[in-house]
């Protein structure tokens, strides 16, 4: 607990002195007012965040936390458990999808089980900080308890602060956990006062989705958790790799370090930061719509808005490191372009050229 209050109160909003700098340099590079849209938006963003014009997004890693959610034996997913194992080693090989779209965009994926089912191996790649061998079945219980939901959201600040430590200066949110749409459409239920049925989809794979949503009802019922209470909802009705998610975010907020969030599930957990810390929005990078159908409402209550129409649904990361290019063009933008000003002197000492040349012609014809 200690650690996560440590976190809350160094957490600072966007440098507004050095964001109005940031505008005018952009106002005034060489291209029509606002042009470039959201590349403008981003840069300003990030010069916020860094308190510096000159921009470095260099160093990017993706931090996938992986969990197992004990509401599986509800059946409210297709795929066995194994497969977060089997993934989770995956990223830590570099064999997934969030791996390979990341490795084309120069950038690191750090696997870490914030709460498998199973053991794994300890020589695997995989960062160890396990809270408890996956939740409580939700629709019977409390997923965990108060404590462990922080401890989640501990481990998810102590990986980034280590990444960012060792010079990562942008971050992202992934995940792994088999039927983790369940615990995030619930949380995402509580924070917006409404019906499962509203922002629950088929995830990965069911063969009922009124069971699912049946399932979602049952546990809010069965919890009522506090949607004021961001750890009492967690806690109730969340999951593992949400907390660790979370505390990614507000790790990433402390550092002054921007974090680009993935789709449905990372907004999700990026909501549970939100509620602890508002100011958290500021560093927060929208990557990408996701095709769950309770990803738009997530991101109308975060308040943010994606910059990719992918159609993309995996989670991992995967969205969020298909973004990190942009992120490199804004900075390209804001350290590269030339200025109107720079641009019209350039083009005048062209000129000036081109004029002596043509004088020395005509005197030598």
């Amino acid at each position: 607990m200690e650690l996560l209050k440590a976190t809350l109160k160094r957490i600072e909003g966007l440098d507004k002195n050095i964001t109005k700098l940031a505008q005018q340099k952009v106002d005034g590079l060489c291209k029509p007012l606002k042009s470039l849209g959201k590349l403008e938006s981003i840069a300003i963003q990030l010069a916020g965040i860094y308190r510096n014009l000159e921009l470095d997004v260099t160093n990017k890693a993706v931090i996938s936390l992986a969990a197992d959610h004990g509401v599986h034996e509800e059946n409210v997913s297709n795929n066995p458990q194994f497969v977060t194992v089997m993934q989770s080693l995956g990223f830590a090989k570099g064999l997934t999808g969030v791996c390979v779209i990341a490795k084309s965009a120069g950038a690191k994926v750090i696997s870490v089980d914030v709460g498998i089912k199973e053991d794994l191996p300890i020589d695997a790649g995989v960062i160890i900080k396990k809270v408890k061998y996956g939740t409580d079945n939700m629709a019977k219980g409390p997923a965990m308890t108060r404590e462990e939901a922080i401890q989640s959201i501990e481990v998810g600040i102590e990986v980034a602060n280590e990444q960012i430590k060792s010079g990562v200066n942008v971050l992202a949110t992934g995940e792994m956990g088999i039927c983790n749409t369940t615990p995030s459409s619930a949380v995402l239920s509580v924070f917006h006062r409404c019906d499962p049925s509203i922002v629950t989809g088929m995830g990965a794979g069911v063969d009922s989705i009124e069971h699912k949503i049946a399932v979602i009802r049952q546990a809010i019922k069965v919890n009522q958790p506090n949607p004021d209470d961001a750890i009492d909802v967690l806690s109730k009705v969340g999951g593992l790799e949400l907390g660790g998610m979370a505390g990614v975010i507000l790790s990433a907020a402390a550092n002054r370090v921007p974090v680009v969030i993935d789709g449905f599930i990372s907004t999700v957990a990026a909501l549970i930061a939100y509620k602890l810390e508002p100011k958290v929005k500021d560093f927060i990078i929208p990557s990408h719509f996701s095709e769950e159908p309770g990803a738009k409402i997530a991101n109308q209550v975060l308040g943010v808005e994606p910059m990719l129409y992918m159609n993309m649904r995996l989670g991992e990361g995967s969205g969020a490191a298909l973004a990190f290019p942009i992120l490199d063009a804004a900075s390209a933008m804001m350290n590269q372009m030339a200025t109107m000003e720079e641009s019209q002197r350039y083009m005048q000492e062209v000129m000036s050229k081109q004029t002596i040349s043509l004088q020395k012609g005509f005197h030598a014809f």
